[in-house]
């Protein structure tokens, strides 16, 4: 079978590594050469291109881009198309990009693999990066059986976890456990960059570890992907930042009433609920 990526960045790349260990021949195409060349060097493909009529052998193409180029990309990408190419994505988004694809191509999987890094691009692609991770699959009613065990059959290859829901399912889902949290880490350092005497803000850097480290690290990652995550997942992500502001404003209230029993009770709730998640 010959698997194409249209993006090799940390996911493309990743997904070509692990595909061609298993014998699947690669194709990869991306917007520079000097990408093109990494992907080889790397062994992440087996051919490479800025041509998109390379993926027209493909049998299985994993559209790896940005969200926001996924339908432009998928629209240039048709005229190489044979009737039978499925066609997935990797984007944290699934309601607009499936509803979009759909209507120019039937034959289309929404998938999101939730692995990552902070670090972005080729250089950074690794074997073994979706083992274990969760691999959402987006099908609809109309999505080809065929498709989706195909599809379905790869994810599983990469050693993920594989679970099924509908479009809006996963982006609700998602806006909670992820783009929330990007928006919330965000404000954090924000916040604490607002603070205008210099001598505390050395000493908060300074005296900055592994608390302010993990709690900040998803709110200083690529912009881009925030970006797209609050435009794409508008409605999601704003019913998560309501809920979340309902939350801080109770904690304001209760420290400025000097409510502690129902400040503890709460953080006692914090405690035991984080487990559901993780």
């Amino acid at each position: 079978m010959n698997i194409g990526i249209v993006g090799l960045g940390l996911i493309g790349g990743s997904i070509g590594l692990d595909l061609r260990t298993l014998g699947y021949r690669v194709l990869g195409v991306s917007r520079r050469e000097k990408t093109c060349q990494k992907a080889l060097a790397l062994g992440a493909v087996d051919e490479a291109s800025l041509d998109l009529s390379l993926l027209s052998i493909a049998d299985v193409i994993f559209i790896c881009t940005p969200i926001a180029v996924i339908i432009p990309t998928l629209e240039e990408l048709i005229p190489f198309l044979s009737p039978t190419t499925i066609l997935t994505d990797v984007g944290s988004v699934k309601v607009p990009i499936v509803e979009a694809v759909f209507q120019v191509w039937p034959n289309f999987v929404g998938g999101h693999p939730m692995a990552g890094k902070a670090e972005n691009g080729i250089e950074v692609a690794q074997l073994g990066l979706f083992q274990n991770r969760p691999y959402v699959l987006t099908p609809t009613e109309n999505t080809p059986l065929e498709s989706i065990e195909k599809v379905e059959a790869i994810a599983r290859m990469l050693k993920s976890k594989v679970y099924f829901c509908d479009p809006d399912e996963h982006d609700r889902a998602v806006a909670w456990i992820s783009h929330l949290p990007v928006m919330a880490s965000a404000s954090l350092i924000l916040a604490c960059m607002s603070e205008t005497n210099p001598t505390v803000f050395k000493l908060a850097q300074d005296l900055a570890s592994s608390g302010f480290r993990d709690t900040s690290r998803v709110g200083g990652g690529n912009p881009e992907l925030g970006l797209m995550m609050a435009k794409y997942n508008r409605l999601e992500v704003l019913r998560s930042l309501y809920s979340f502001r309902e939350q801080i404003d109770q904690f304001i209230q209760q420290i400025e009433q000097e409510d502690w029993q129902t400040l503890e009770e709460k953080l006692s709730s914090t405690e035991q609920n984080r487990k559901l998640f993780l």
